[in-house]
């Protein structure tokens, strides 16, 4: 498949970029001023107390903040209109099932329970906050007040995951007029697959306190709406896992973007290394089976030096300038991603990074391309991890268009081949760590948070002034602050 041409000169004239961090503060800026006087609001949380998810009411402009052991509801200029206590509480990460539903006999310890997903449920007004405690038990509550509508924690079903980081879960919803809703929930397993599902489609059911309430969509004796990582994996990977860094939906296809360990063989090795791959995985919103599980290795590459370790994404609109530029609509989606340097270190990454952009169809036409050669009985199904060994593709004669979602055979389907994006802006020494981007007034902005929490701006903009937050290096995902901060910055 050929690149898209694109001219690295008009590409940068159509883009704004920011960069900032911190996971304790929260910012706006409030009316309009002049670039001299311009000035932010803040809100701070507790010493101890740190920020991990952000969602903003559409509707209404109230900012939710998941953070440690609390819910805020807060107004579009950052007062505090409520807050909901979820920890700390006794526990133990040992305690399968939890506490709260049987005796356990490890040690107890008061335990702070930190937020790991924050979800808008918009057709039933309700907010769904994951946490840490009791293996990931999540509470809805009531988006007016707070008022806790329920907390399943009865089921297997009900415990996403043991992992106590505010980044491990992400969840996606599917909306149907006269349906329950769907959450479709990707999560690190921490080395219990046996416990957890690494991905999986969940009900949303109408009322918070139904026995059904988080069940698989689907669920029998041989097939359900999951996907759990093989126990054989960990014999190859001991520390094998899977980290989601984000996630959404488009069109009939719902979307993760992740980082997976996996071993390969230098050039002029006959010994395997274990190095990290950055991979987009897509499944059908309707596909009950997910025989739909396809992942396809993505990364970006600029002046030799090859950015493979992902940092963040964001998903958005082309807008009119960009699209003319990429020669695509105005309307079509594009990822825009944040890369560091390498594939070998995933907790500490290298400071040099990338801003790059992929263009959501191109990706979508190479894994078209990958479904059709597999069918036509072609290679193996090239997924390591769950596989573990090679299994020939299958041949069948069936057409396969834009919306295939896939048979009982040749699934779950990997991609070898690496989709290359885009590369917009790198750094070298303030690694980037977040990005958010949208269209205004034909323009595709994007801004980007750094490392150390700087707030910066490409020369010759004027949208957003350059700022540089107090926090110092407590980026973590930024995207606290860098939510808030871009919808005020680009409305003057």
């Amino acid at each position: 498949m050929k690149a898209m041409p694109w001219n690295w000169t008009c590409l940068l004239s159509h883009l704004l970029m920011v960069g900032m961090g911190s996971s304790t503060l929260l910012t706006r800026q409030p009316a309009p001023l002049s670039q001299k006087q311009r000035s932010f609001v803040t809100f701070r949380g507790e010493p101890t107390e740190g920020f991990n998810h952000l969602v903003v009411d559409e509707r209404t402009g109230h900012i939710y903040l998941g953070a440690v052991n609390r819910i805020y509801k807060l107004s579009s200029d950052l007062k505090v209109l409520v807050t909901h206590e979820t920890g700390p509480d006794e526990d133990n990460p040992k305690c399968y099932p939890p506490r709260i539903v049987q005796t356990c006999n490890e040690p107890l310890t008061t335990t702070n329970n930190v937020n790991k997903m924050l979800l808008i449920d918009y057709k039933e007004n309700r907010l769904i906050a994951c946490g840490s405690l009791y293996q990931g038990i999540c509470k809805l509550l009531r988006l007016e007040d707070l008022f806790k509508l329920g907390e399943p924690y009865h089921k297997k079903e009900h415990y996403l995951s043991g992992v106590n980081e505010s980044g491990s879960v992400f969840g996606v919803i599917v909306s149907y007029s006269n349906l329950d809703d769907k959450l479709f929930i990707a999560t690190a397993v921490d080395g219990k697959p046996e416990y957890f599902p690494t991905i999986s489609s969940r009900k949303l059911t109408k009322n918070s306190e139904a026995d059904g309430m988080f069940a698989y969509v689907f669920h029998d004796e041989f097939v359900a709406s999951m996907i759990k990582i093989p126990s054989d994996t960990f014999t190859i990977i001991p520390d094998f896992d899977i980290y989601y860094v984000y996630g959404f939906s488009s069109g009939n296809f719902v979307y993760f973007l992740t980082l997976q360990p996996e071993m390969v063989s230098p050039p002029g090795s006959t010994t395997k290394e274990q190095v990290y791959t950055s991979k987009l995985v897509r499944l059908c919103k309707e596909d009950t089976a997910f025989n739909s599980y396809v992942e396809v290795p993505i990364g970006c590459e600029r002046s030799g030096v090859e950015y493979r370790l992902l940092q963040a994404a964001y998903l958005s609109k082309a807008g009119a300038m960009l699209g003319r530029t990429l020669g695509v609509h105005s309307d079509d989606d594009l990822l825009f991603t944040v890369f560091s340097k390498g594939q070998k270190r995933k907790m500490k990454s290298l400071d040099e990074s990338a801003l790059c952009i992929f263009i959501l169809k191109q990706i979508n036409d190479r894994i078209k391309e990958r479904l059709q050669s597999c069918y036509r009985g072609e290679g193996t199904l090239d997924l390591a991890w769950l596989k573990v060994k090679d299994i020939p593709c299958s041949s069948a004669l069936l057409t396969i268009d834009d919306n295939f979602c896939g048979l009982d055979m040749n699934a779950p389907l990997g991609v070898s081949d690496m989709v290359r994006g885009i590369p917009v802006f790198t750094e070298d020494r303030d690694r980037m760590t977040s990005v958010i981007a949208y269209v205004y007034k034909n323009h595709s902005l994007a801004f980007v948070g750094t490392k150390s929490g700087k707030l910066k701006k490409m020369p010759g903009t004027s949208l957003c002034p350059t700022l540089e937050l107090p926090m110092g290096p407590r980026s973590y995902r930024a995207a606290v602050t860098l939510e808030v901060l871009f919808s005020s910055c680009s409305s003057n």
